[in-house]
């Protein structure tokens, strides 16, 4: 079974360019870990401060390794999430 995130980011008002580039960068090396099956972010038009991320990864410890990368860090870390106003996850497991 594969180990899926949903997770959802809400830039704080004035942010989401800051957000977006965040995320811009980050998708690249994300896609090319060891591990990832899947990995796209997308941005509601109607809530532009919104962005989804949807992530597969192989197992739990994928996961794991994705969050203490180098691009994780700078990018997720110590870019986007300092101007989130809010950041939700929420985990599963594929069934089949």
């Amino acid at each position: 079974m594969a180990y899926v995130v949903s997770a959802t980011w809400t830039a704080e008002p004035g942010q989401e360019a800051v957000v977006l580039d965040a995320i811009q960068k980050l998708t690249p090396p994300s896609r090319e870990e060891a591990g990832n099956v899947f990995y796209q972010a997308y941005q509601d038009p109607a809530e532009p401060l919104v962005f989804r991320l949807f992530e597969i990864y192989e197992d739990e410890e994928a996961y794991a390794a994705h969050g203490s990368s180098p691009h994780f860090k700078e990018f997720g870390l110590e870019q986007a999430i300092p101007v989130l106003a809010t950041r939700e996850r929420a985990f599963y497991s594929t069934i089949g």
